[in-house]
């Protein structure tokens, strides 16, 4: 359907005269007229009776009004929804359930007046697609570790305060280990953990092989991957299948299973996460978000914990 001559219908239904609504639109009467004749053939209906005072709306006309003005709404939308200036702010937040997702939802909560488009992109490593959207605008805002630049932003970009997940170790009931308020690094030597397959040179990859290498871990791929709901049925049913989770992510599970989230200190390991952004982004709510982000840092560095050799010791 023609938006234009629904955009021009609407304006004289709005307006009761031809020349008014070819005002309104900056286009002639003649243009408004053909429009509105081109419409009414595609409809097969009769919309507006001219009068002599001007034009009035036929029945089939005021059937089809609130319906136009649905259609322009949605052409609104639509717009907006691509338009950096007035589209929503877009954030990549990798994995809906990891920390960056729950530190947004806790925005969210925050701050519901601010529209957010939460998106999960690959993280890729040479020729990231994600760092150039936040070059060229398609995204706002996304979160990294780092790791290729030693935790510096990529030239163009803009990196916030590091933000620390600490990690966890997920076991069942039958684990030995389940009993453990709190483990050591040391204490997982005899327990091969389970994580999903990452590509080495990606940057959960990079984070642990190096962790696995700096404590003598054995981090076995568990494939193929059928998602993290039949990783945690296993789990619940295992003596010896263990999990590594960020403190700061999210998992449910039913209440029969019994799974135990228990923190690795002493040292404790950290994945570093930087907000990254392109210092040329002037999304109106941006500083907000960031603003928020900073507020949630912590300077884990003073406490006893190992980070990978790109963040820090």
């Amino acid at each position: 359907m023609d938006l234009d001559a629904v955009r021009t219908f609407v304006a004289v239904a709005r307006a009761g005269q031809f020349q008014a609504a070819a005002d309104e639109l900056a286009v002639t009467q003649q243009a408004v007229s053909k429009r509105i004749a081109a419409l009414e053939r595609a409809l097969g209906a009769r919309l507006l009776v001219r009068t002599p005072l001007g034009a009035r709306l036929s029945v089939d006309g005021q059937a089809f009004l609130p319906h136009a003005r649905e259609l322009l709404r949605a052409e609104d939308r639509a717009f907006a929804s691509v338009a950096p200036t007035r589209r929503a702010l877009r954030v990549d937040v990798l994995n809906r359930r990891i920390a960056p997702a729950v530190l947004l939802q806790a925005f969210h909560q925050r701050h519901p007046e601010i529209d957010l488009d939460v998106v999960t992109l690959p993280v890729l490593t040479d020729g990231d697609d994600v760092l150039a959207a936040l070059a060229d605008g398609t995204v706002d805002l996304t979160f990294r570790a780092l790791a290729s630049t030693a935790g510096q932003a990529p030239a163009g970009l803009r990196a916030g305060k590091v933000l620390y997940d600490r990690h966890e170790l997920l076991v069942g009931p039958r684990h030995p280990l389940a009993g453990r308020r709190r483990l050591t690094p040391a204490e997982l030597v005899d327990h091969p953990i389970w994580m999903f397959p990452m590509p080495p040179d990606s940057e959960p990859g990079a984070y642990y092989s190096e962790l696995a290498a700096a404590f003598g871990l054995t981090i076995d791929s568990v494939a193929p991957n059928f998602g993290n709901e039949a990783l945690l049925d296993e789990l619940a049913d295992s003596p010896r299948l263990a999990t590594m989770v960020g403190r700061g992510s999210r998992y449910l599970w039913p209440a029969s299973y019994d799974l135990r989230r228990i923190p690795i200190e002493a040292p404790a390991p950290l994945f570093p996460i930087f907000p990254l952004w392109s210092s040329q982004n002037s999304h109106a709510a941006l500083p907000l978000v960031l603003d928020y982000l900073d507020s949630q840092h912590q300077d884990d560095q003073a406490d006893d914990v190992w980070l990978p050799s790109w963040a820090g010791s």
